[in-house]
Order: structure tokens, then sequence, then C-alpha cells
């Protein structure tokens, strides 16, 4: 959640340290801060503020720092402690001689702190954090990263960590367990940081630390232990995606590049999966024999991803007909699943980081199934533990709110379902070689829809007004109402809620009157009359209805207020595009509020905290 940057070299430190952190500040933007040792006075030295990373700048401004070669720095996302400059990174010991920055959460912080206390240790924070720093102080004899080797056997939890030592003027320590930590090779100049966009001007040559090491950074050297301090020989990878796919390039908020990024997202997946009548699957390290014998699928995700997942339960049943379950992955390791090897684990999750599907893939192999995994980060936590992976290659997303990693994530849940029709029937069916023909004009539907967004905007303009919003849909777009009740709440703070238009009549319907504005989901398909009769309900009680139709629906009209139009496709393909409308809606709400789009409140990234 948090975002951490650190730096040795020969450069100046501030300045790197506080460019980097600017472009990691989609991890949080609670508070910031940045300490480096004085190249000088061999003195730590530091800054923080509250408020985003603008407020550190006008302080180092107004209060500059010294000379440095050495630091670290800091981006939060609240967790232990409120967002104030008290609870900011980096903390240090009493006697100011040593600064860490955290992110993740240490679970037995108390007693370690209460044992720390009766030495005599003296805390100012309310943070988990400061326990680390004091431990480290605790067992600090000259040797820094001794004493941190020392202190992260007795952590518990998870923890990615940046230390320096005044009395180590050229050594940066790191160390990870659960949280991700990238080390980024540079010449004459090493760096560690929270996610590559921070350090990719500077560098693509990259060590993905693995969980359980940690690693010593001087300007000219970079070794790698495990906790234990045996040497590691570290893997360098060389990240392939350029500065600009990190870059606004023009768009008023990365969201909107993001949304724009589709086409061409959609157009290389479809390039690298489908071989003629065929899908490659390359990286589910699973045979067709393995594949066939699967009995039952799970799927788990968090937020935007889960909804990914239900639309992969229906493709799934309906080309496979193979059963298919989905937990939020946060319950499915509570409620003892009944899971054995002949069922495949489906984990989805745009960083790879996320803390409860991390958790939910670690049960799921303790209880014999095979775990392959939909993800969009290279060398992250959750493909270092499945048996197989499948990336999507939608390139960084640095909003918040996910766009591309949600349609990738639905395409990649598409292919796999056309294997798995293909494998259980192996002369395969109309209805796959159909569904193929029409994936193909995907990225061109898109298009169409992106030169059509000034009608979305006016649409999304005359209805922000509304204090709250419903979205239905139904069968396979019931997943889409919940995602663009979600996409509208995220950036806009508007409360909304998805929910299945033939459940409405059980609940939602008491809250139907003028005030409320309602999205229908409700393109062309085998229950598109079901669906107006639930706009008709909706329209008795006075509801103002926005409704995504199909190009050339002139039934619809009587019935909406507004509706927006989208390319014809394949019924089953229909989450895919009406996608990209709601998620235009709720960005063109977002910016009429005056919302801040890429950073809204309260929310992170990457989800590194159970």
């Amino acid at each position: 959640m948090c975002g951490i940057v650190g730096y040795v070299g020969h450069q100046s430190a501030v300045s790197m340290l506080l460019n980097s952190l600017k472009k990691l500040e989609y991890r949080g933007y609670d508070s910031s801060g940045i300490g480096i040792v004085d190249a000088n006075k061999r003195k730590i030295a530091f800054r923080k503020d509250q408020g985003k990373i603008s407020n550190l700048e006008k302080m180092l401004n107004a209060r500059p720092l010294p000379e440095s070669h050495l630091g670290i720095s800091h981006t939060r996302w609240a967790t232990h402690g409120a967002p104030n400059k008290k609870n900011a990174h980096p903390h240090f010991d009493t006697s100011k001689k040593i600064f860490i920055v955290h992110n993740g959460i240490i679970e037995n912080y108390e007693s370690l702190k209460k044992d720390l206390i009766k030495k005599g240790h003296k805390f100012i924070s309310d943070t988990d954090t400061e326990v680390i720093v004091h431990l480290i102080s605790d067992f600090y004899n000259g040797d820094i990263f001794h004493a941190t080797q020392k202190a992260v056997k007795k952590l518990r939890g998870a923890f990615a960590l940046g230390v320096i030592c005044e009395d180590s003027p050229e050594q940066l320590i790191a160390a990870r367990i659960g949280s991700p930590l990238i080390i980024g090779v540079g010449d004459h100049e090493n760096f560690i940081a929270s996610d590559v966009p921070a350090i990719l001007e500077s560098t693509n040559k990259i060590i993905y630390l693995k969980d359980g090491q940690m690693a010593t950074l001087t300007s000219d050297r970079v070794d790698v232990f495990d906790f234990d301090g045996k040497p590691v020989k570290a893997k360098v990878d060389e990240v392939t995606f350029s500065v600009d796919a990190v870059q606004k390039q023009g768009f008023d908020h990365f969201m909107l590049k993001e949304i724009h990024e589709q086409p061409a997202v959609l157009e290389q997946m479809l390039k690298a999966r489908l071989k003629g009548s065929k899908v490659s699957l390359e990286g589910l390290h699973l045979t067709d024999q393995q594949l066939k014998d699967v009995e039952h699928v799970f799927i788990v995700a968090c937020g935007t991803a889960y909804h990914a997942g239900l639309v992969g339960k229906y493709i799934i049943e309906k080309l496979a007909r193979t059963p298919v379950s989905i937990d939020v992955s946060s319950e499915f390791r509570y409620r003892d699943p009944i899971i054995d090897k002949k069922t495949l684990v489906v984990a989805i999750s745009q960083s790879g980081e996320t803390a409860d599907t991390l958790a939910a893939v670690r049960e799921a192999k303790n209880k014999g199934a095979k775990v392959v995994s939909i993800c969009n980060v290279v060398g992250s936590s959750l493909v270092r533990e499945s048996d197989g992976v499948l990336y999507t290659h939608a390139g960084p997303e640095i909003g918040v709110a996910s766009t591309k990693a949600y349609t990738a994530q639905v395409m990649m849940l598409f292919f796999m379902a056309i294997k798995f029709s293909q494998i259980k029937n192996e002369k395969g069916s109309a209805l796959t070689k159909d569904l193929m023909a029409a994936m193909k004009e995907l990225p061109a539907l898109y298009t169409s829809i992106l030169k059509s967004k000034r009608g979305i905007a006016q649409v999304a303009r005359k209805n922000s007004h509304f204090g709250c919003f419903l979205f239905l849909g139904r069968n396979i777009n019931f997943p889409s109402a919940l995602e663009g009740a979600l996409k509208l709440k995220e950036i806009s703070y508007i409360p909304a809620e998805g929910y299945a238009a033939g459940e409405m009549k059980h609940g939602p319907i008491a809250l139907i009157d003028e005030y409320r504005a309602v999205v229908c989901v409700v393109p062309q398909s085998d229950i598109y009359e079901k669906m107006i009769s639930n706009i008709q309900e909706i329209k008795a009680r006075k509801g103002k209805i926005i409704a995504i139709a199909t190009e050339g629906d002139q039934q619809i009209k009587p019935h909406a207020n507004h509706v927006v139009y989208v390319p014809r496709t394949h019924e089953l393909l229909t989450p895919l595009v009406v996608a990209l409308p709601l998620q235009l809606i709720a960005y063109y709400i977002s910016v009429q509020q005056g919302c801040d789009v890429d950073q809204p409140r309260n929310l992170a990234k990457s989800v590194t905290v159970e």
C-alpha cells in the first residue's frame, strides 16, 4: 500500500528520492517523508509532512536538506495511527541514529513494544513501524546489517523495509516478507522501491527481492542474502515497458489515459493468445490432460478482479460445462473450502501483491489444489507462488481505479474458457468458433466507443447531481453492474450499489424515487425483455434511467431518460463492451464533482495488508 524509495549513488539523494516518490503516490498519499545521511556531518536529517507529496516538496523548498548521496523516502497509506506528521515515515530510534521506512503490517508489534519500553525505549508515534526501528536499535552494536537481520527474524506479519544508519553513510539495507520490494541496479548508483515506475527513468535493470530476503546496497554493489545471512544469487531482469507508459502523455488523468489504452491491450492479447482456431495459454504449466481432469474451478480475487472473476464463472460454465465457485479472497481461507487435487484455483490480481489473494492461494495449495494466476506484474509474489501464470501484459496501471487491468482479466478468462471447452470437446463447437471470430473485432469496437466519449461525458454531467446511483444488470452483465457501481463510488464518493436486476424487487426498489439515478445494463440478449420489464418498474417509480444499450435499439428509448449505445457483439462478449462506457461515466462524473480521479481518498493501488 505504501510507497518506498531508497537511493545510494553519486547524485543528489534528495532530488532522486523526491522525483521517484512522486511516481509512487498512487500507493498512498496520506503523508510523506525523506530521510538522508548528511554527506559532510555524517548525521541523519529528515523532513516529513501530512498530506500529499506536494506538501513535502514545499517544505523541502523552504527548509532544504543537506547534500547527501544516501537516503530513504516514503508515501503513506495509513494503517496504524492517523494520517498525520507524527505518524509519517521515516521513523527513527531514540538516538536518531537509525531511520527506516516500512510498507506492511507488523502483527506482533504490541508485545514487542511492551518489551522495548521496559528496556527504556521511548515511542513517539502510533505506528507499528516505530517498533521495528527500536528493535533494530536494540540489537545494534556497530553493524547495521546484522542488527536488521536479527530484528526481522523477530517480526510477524508483512513488511518491506528500507534502513539507513548514520554510522554507515554509504550503505542502504533492504528486507522483505509479504510486501513488494525491488532493487534497481544502475551505473554507480542503486535503488530500492515498492514498484518499477519509481525508478524507471534511472534504470530498467531490476532485482525482484523475494520473501525472506534482504540486501545491502552501496553505489557500486548489491548483495542479497536470506534472513540467516546466507548469500543468494540474485537474478537481474530487464523491464520492457518504457518511461512513456508511466506518464500521462497529454491526458488529464492516468485513468483517462488507461481507458484509452484498452483497444491496444486487447489487440496485443489477441495476437499473443489466438493462434488460428486454437488458444495459446503459454505460462499455464498444466497439460491438456491435467486440464481435462479438472472437476471444479475456484476463482479467488478482490474488488475489480473479483468482478472479472464473476464474468469468468459465467463463461467457463457456459463453454466448458465445468462448475465454478468464486470467493472474495478475504473470505476464502476462513470458511475451510472443500477443494482437492482435481480442483483448479484461479487467482486474479493486477499487482500480484494483494495480501488476501496471496493468503487464499497458500490455503489452496495446502489443500492440494493447482493454482493458476492471472496477473499484470512480472515477478510479483502471486506469480512466484502459483503453479502457472497467465500474464495480461496490460502495462503499468497508475490510476487507483482499475480499468484496463479489468478488461484484460476478463479477456484472459475468455481465453481460459475457450481452452477448457476445446479440451473437453476435442472437435470444438460452433459457439467457441463464433466467439473467437467476434473477439477479434473487440479492439475496433473499443475504438468506436472512445470516439463517442463526448456524448457519454454529456450524459455523465447531466446526472452528476444525483446523490445515489443504482446499477442493474442480469445474467453475464450482473458483474458489469457491480463493477460500474464500484467505479463510481471509488472515484466520485457517490453511494452506488450494483444489483442483479431480478433481485431489485427484493429490497432495492424501496430506494427508487426521482432523486436516484439508475444505470441499466441492457444490451441485446436472451433476457432483454426481462430487463425491459425491470426498467418499466423503475420508471413507474420516477427513477432516472441511464440505459447502456446496443446500437440500433429503438425500443429502449421510450423507457430511458438517457441512452448510451455500444456496438453490437456476441452476447457473451457484452461485459467487455459495456465496461468502457461504465468507466467513462464514472470518470466524467468524478471530474464534474471536482474529485481527485487518480488518487481517491482512503484508497491505494496495491492492497498489501489483510
